[in-house]
């Protein structure tokens, strides 16, 4: 679990292939390694990554299949900066919201303006995910909790303070046209599956749909 909190950003200094998926080597002279154990979780841009090695400034992650296909990471080269969270412990200040490091999905760049001293920018997302993210509401992009000014159809607008832009790989990396990972609110999507009730059994497909609401007595 995390927080959406930044914590440092590394850089990516190794990419291997290792049959038919990669291990990544992240290496970083922000974040704290002393604690760093094999097995612990580091959020990479927002994916819940597992420590398989480390060392005084680096470690290493295997990546599936799955979770290269799900995110923008195959679109990572070596040098790209990322941002890193370790897992969040039970005294941890929560300061973002709740993030799992499950990314949903992508969402694309398609306007970066300045708004005074920030940054405004838009993110189209896939119209099957914009139903869980709503007006001033929270979204983790590239593992940074921010909170939406609006949601447009499948597009998400957002306001980047200067501190935000600057501690993360913001400033550096996205561009109009630049892939980013994108996780819902968590809590979304299990109030669409408890409001599914028995259809969730049956795997119905389509989600919540005011028919199915209305079967279920939640409109009259």
């Amino acid at each position: 679990m995390f927080t959406g909190i930044i914590e440092a950003t590394g850089f990516i200094n190794k990419i291997e292939q290792t049959q038919g998926d990669i291990r990544l080597t992240i290496q970083s002279s922000q974040l704290d390694f002393g604690d760093v154990k094999l097995g612990d979780s580091i959020a990479c841009n927002g994916i819940c990554l597992t420590v398989v090695d480390f060392g005084k400034d680096w470690y290493a992650v295997d990546v599936s299949r799955e979770t290269l296909s799900k995110t923008a990471m195959h679109h990572w080269k070596i040098g790209d900066t990322v941002n890193l969270e370790k897992a969040m412990l039970p005294t941890t200040r929560f300061g973002g919201h709740i993030v799992s490091g499950h990314v949903d999905t992508t969402g694309q760049i398609s306007l970066i303006k300045q708004d005074s001293r920030s940054m405004y920018i838009e993110i189209s997302i896939p119209a099957e995910f914009a139903k869980y993210v709503a007006t001033k509401g929270s979204v983790t992009v590239d593992g940074i909790s921010l909170t939406t000014n609006l949601v447009t159809g499948n597009v998400i607008s957002l306001n980047i303070i200067p501190h935000t832009a600057q501690v993360t790989n913001i400033a550096k990396h996205w561009h109009v046209g630049s892939t980013v990972n994108i996780e819902v609110d968590v809590l979304a999507r299990y109030l669409e599956r408890l409001l599914m009730g028995e259809n969730a059994l049956h795997e119905k497909q389509g989600g919540v749909t005011l028919e199915m609401l209305a079967e279920n007595g939640f409109l009259r």
